[in-house]
């Protein structure tokens, strides 16, 4: 069922129910209320009648029946019997209306019990016990509420009336804002139906004052940029395969064909040392490469007290093997520190592969054969690692785009590459909860990670 239609059954059915209820109601206090003034108004004339009994019962009966011929069109049908105290009859009055229930009336009043009510057809039927000037009466009266039921019937008229006039009010009222609550339900479902997942990347967007609708609409927005991050993740996943991959299998194998067409036995033994190095560097980044897809499937990373400057020790003696000439100088700030301060919660094989593309890079992009690493535990809680480097700066306008992917700057004309090394380094210390940016400052590179504890 559409929602515009369950909304304009939901609330005609509430709206049109309550006010039937209350119109019903209203019926039923009136109908008890005539009653009840019906009632009083034949105990009023009960009494009086007996007052004036009372009163002229010496004089003759004719007096009697001209009191009774006064007063008899007081109701439109009306019948009045008047007994003394032993429950004979002493007044009768002229209607030939007949009360079927006079005897059993009379049999249940007494002093105890001084009204009895009842009810043949439309006529009421009222009973009472009075005591006038020390002297005891009993009367019956039965009489029809003309004026009291017209009341009646032209009340139920109206609220009928009015019920059906509400009710085709409630009806195209609940159509009008049935139709304004569900316009941008529908509208968003009609722009959802019709989104483009494969070629559409602009966010959808509805006018709507709702929450609810526009909460809906960022969290289909959300769902689609992820699912697309999904799909990119993908893409970029072998792109990463690529890039981390292909030159060292090509160095790799270039290298293995160099030491098969040597010939001094020493030296092929130095340089397949150096190829075993390469190639279990090869399985570490394939591993590498894993834990980070399973970070960003949303698996938890395993961490562990690792000490940094012992990992950028060891990246650094692999580094010596391919690259023999370059030199890092390692320095500390400040000289003397608890080297407890060295330490953090990461997952080593990831930040080992992040430090890696740090120190290539500074390798890679160095004007000079040297490099510079300073491990700062100056700040409280908070380790910095600088590996900085002579060479080509990077501009500002570059700088935004330094962590993006497939970005590659001017300084990197030449190099081999695919603009991904940075990303990958960004994205792993990012699962580590820290940070890396990037400064220089005249001709030196400086790349900045930073850990907190």
């Amino acid at each position: 069922m559409r929602i515009k239609k369950r909304i304009l059954i939901y609330v005609c059915s509430t709206i049109i129910g309550i006010t039937a209820i209350t119109f019903l109601l209203i019926y039923i206090l009136f109908y008890s209320y005539r009653e009840q003034s019906f009632r009083k108004q034949q105990e009023n004339k009960i009494r009086y009648t007996v007052q004036l009994i009372q009163k002229y019962r010496e004089q003759s009966a004719e007096i009697s029946s001209i009191l009774d011929e006064q007063d008899i069109n007081d109701f439109f049908d009306e019948k009045l019997l008047v007994y003394d105290k032993e429950k004979d009859l002493i007044f009768s009055s002229l209607d030939s209306l007949e009360i079927y229930s006079a005897r059993s009336v009379l049999l249940d009043l007494s002093p105890a019990q001084q009204s009895v009510f009842a009810d043949e057809k439309h006529y009421d039927v009222l009973g009472a016990y009075i005591e006038s000037n020390h002297q005891v009466y009993y009367a019956i009266i039965k009489a029809y509420d003309a004026f009291g039921y017209d009341k009646l019937s032209y009340l139920r008229n109206v609220l009928i009336a009015l019920f059906i006039a509400f009710s085709l009010l409630v009806v195209l009222v609940s159509l009008y804002i049935s139709g304004k609550i569900s316009k941008p339900i529908a509208l968003l479902a009609d722009n959802i139906q019709r989104y483009d997942f494969s070629s559409n990347n602009e966010p959808l967007s509805i006018k709507t004052n709702t929450y609810e609708i526009e909460h809906l609409t960022e969290r289909f927005n959300e769902l689609v940029r992820r699912t697309n991050e999904a799909f990119l993740f993908q893409k970029r996943t072998i792109d990463h395969i690529s890039h981390q991959l292909k030159t060292p299998l090509a160095v790799l194998v270039s290298e293995l064909e160099r030491i098969s067409r040597a010939a001094d036995r020493t030296g092929i033994k130095q340089e397949l040392d150096r190829q075993v190095v390469k190639a279990q560097s090869l399985g570490n980044i394939i591993t590498v490469l894993l834990e980070i897809s399973k970070v960003e499937a949303g698996q938890e990373l395993k961490k562990y007290t690792t000490r940094i400057d012992e990992m950028i020790y060891d990246i650094i003696d692999e580094l010596n093997i391919i690259y023999p000439d370059f030199n890092f100088h390692i320095k500390y700030t400040p000289q003397e520190f608890d080297e407890k301060r060295m330490e953090v919660s990461v997952n080593p094989l990831l930040v080992k592969q992040a430090f890696q593309n740090l120190l290539s890079n500074c390798i890679i992009y160095s004007s000079e054969n040297k490099g510079s690493i300073e491990m700062d535990a100056a700040q409280t809680g908070v380790l910095k690692i600088y590996i900085s480097n002579k060479g080509a700066t990077i501009t500002e306008e570059e700088q935004k785009m330094l962590f993006q992917h497939f970005f590659r700057g001017e300084n990197s004309r030449g190099q081999t590459g695919y603009g991904l090394g940075l990303v990958l380094t960004q994205k792993i210390l990012a699962a580590n909860d820290a940070e890396v940016s990037y400064s220089n400052q005249d001709e030196e590179n400086s790349f900045i990670v930073s850990f907190r504890s």
